[in-house]
């Protein structure tokens, strides 16, 4: 470089400082939340996270976390400080290699970085931590960290992250995930993506290596750690598939397996009626201690309740439908859980047709017609439930309900073109159900505000189920319970037990 080329470049980069000097007044921290109606200390304001580097040591002995987690991030806007969401106690924090003050407040750790940071300036970020994450409680004295006899389950929803990662915590902040545990030998470590592979360390230890390469949002993505029988194979599709059965599932072992060894099929399926299926791996999760089912991004956790009264695939279809509703195309705010619930339950029917145990009609009118008018499952908004009942049987239920009446109202083609083009065009961001309303119009040709207002806004129970007018006589077809009802409402029961 030629001397005056040197000084170009040094009065252009003093340019640069001082433009920012001077602007400096006018940045600001950024925001401790999202913005999100229900939960609004979720997620913070004023970066965009592009990856997690997340590398740590668990000692199931004490439930001790440590390690270091690295966010590749940039910001989008002039900032004086920014804050992750994070509760484990922080040893150390730097922001691009220079040590940045903290201040750890009840969920948020408040970062000040030195000179501040410039609106579209790239932001690598690192924290080391370390805590005993059973032990921490959020502002409203609960923990979904669980710790289980042989280890333990970073699993959540509508959070998780902050019990053992620093994040932007939500779903409208996606990112691809390195996950790095090292536990003692003998001990599995399981999370999203692709198995990377494991890694022998000399203390006796093994480090368990974990790949998600398409945006994830930070609640779907886990960590299941114990003993473990994993089983490692291809999908027809070529796919990688983990699943894994914890050893302690007993008597329910045989019944999990003959369930999820099935998710290539249920995907396979699924594919026919919503698209290509959205990521890299496919698999699940099954063990005690857990209460409910997850989604996790490629890789679902089940309790082993779901199989006490044999195998459940109907669980296994909702949890996999998920990986295109909630997954792929997430809840713009927490208000708009329909999107997920209603249609992973949905897929629930769309797979009883499959295998000849209930049509989806039949289903929809048992449901219509198991809830009297005046029971209090009809005054929960599937659209607008609130932030207490974001998990509230009428979410599901309901929910399916209205997906039923817009199948009903549109036709079958036209149905399934709704679905293809909405997980389509949405694939990997965050959405409405203002959004998908107006889509479906739009592939349809038809007004459907009265319909969706009727099922999804309006208090009371519709005075028609869906599909069959309200003055048609009900035959014994329509009392009778579609022999996959037992193991819905099964399924349904326990992810009821699933609440914020």
């Amino acid at each position: 470089m030629s001397i005056r080329s040197k000084a170009t470049t040094a009065v252009a980069s003093a340019a640069a400082m001082t433009l920012f000097a001077g602007t400096a007044l006018a940045a600001s921290p950024g925001a401790p939340g999202a913005g999100d109606p229900y939960f609004p200390e979720y997620g913070n304001g004023g970066y965009d996270v592009s990856h997690y580097d997340i590398r740590l040591n668990y000692n199931p002995n004490g439930d001790q976390l440590s390690g270091t987690t690295t966010i590749l991030a940039r910001a989008t806007q002039d900032l004086t400080q920014f804050n992750l969401d994070f509760l484990l106690k922080v040893k150390s924090v730097r922001v691009n290699n220079a040590p940045a003050s903290f201040v750890s407040d009840d969920g948020e750790l408040t970062l000040t970085p030195r000179g501040g940071v410039r609106k579209g300036q790239d932001l690598t970020i690192v924290v080391t931590y370390a805590d005993t994450p059973s032990a921490v409680k959020d502002r409203n004295g609960i923990t979904p960290w669980t710790k289980t006899p042989d280890g333990a389950l970073a699993i959540g929803e509508p959070e998780i992250s902050s019990w053992w990662y620093p994040s932007n915590d939500h779903p409208t902040d996606k990112a691809t995930f390195d996950v790095n545990v090292a536990v003692p030998n003998g001990v599995e470590a399981i999370s999203n993506g692709t198995f990377v592979g494991q890694t022998r360390q000399i203390n006796g230890w093994t480090r368990w290596n974990w790949r998600s390469t398409k945006p994830q949002a930070t609640y779907l993505t886990f960590l299941a750690i114990g003993q473990f029988e994993i089983r490692l194979y291809a999908a027809p599709n070529g796919q990688p598939v983990v699943n894994a059965y914890s050893e302690r599932l007993g008597e329910h072992t045989d019944a999990a397996k003959s369930s999820i060894e099935r998710t290539p099929e249920v995907t396979e399926f699924l594919v026919e009626n919503f698209g290509p299926y959205p990521f890299e791996a496919q698999g699940g999760v099954v063990t005690p201690d857990l209460g409910y089912a997850l989604e996790n991004q490629t890789r679902s956790t089940y309790d082993d309740a779901f199989f006490r009264r044999g195998a459940n695939t109907y669980v296994v279809a909702h949890e996999v439908a998920h990986q295109w509703f909630g997954d792929s195309v997430s809840v713009h705010h927490w208000r708009d859980i329909w999107l997920n619930e209603g249609f992973a339950s949905y897929a629930e029917f769309l797979w009883s047709e499959h295998v000849g145990e209930g049509t989806a009609q039949e289903n929809a009118d048992f449901i219509y017609d198991s809830y009297p008018a005046d029971d209090e499952f009809w005054q929960v908004l599937p659209g607008d439930p609130g932030p207490s009942n974001v998990f509230h049987g009428a979410v599901y239920d309901r929910g399916a309900l209205a997906v039923h009446a817009l199948r009903v109202a549109v036709g079958d083609e036209k149905f399934f073109e709704i679905l293809k083009t909405w997980l389509a065009e949405k694939r990997y961001g965050d959405a409405t159900i203002e959004e998908f309303i107006a889509l479906a119009e739009r592939v349809s040709g038809q007004q459907l505000d009265q319909l969706f207002q009727t099922w999804l806004f309006t208090k009371g129970k519709p005075a028609e189920a869906p599909g069959r007018p309200a003055d048609a006589a009900k035959s014994l077809s329509v009392k009778a319970e579609p022999k996959s009802r037992a193991k819905i409402q099964l399924t349904h029961e326990l992810l009821g037990a699933h609440k914020h």
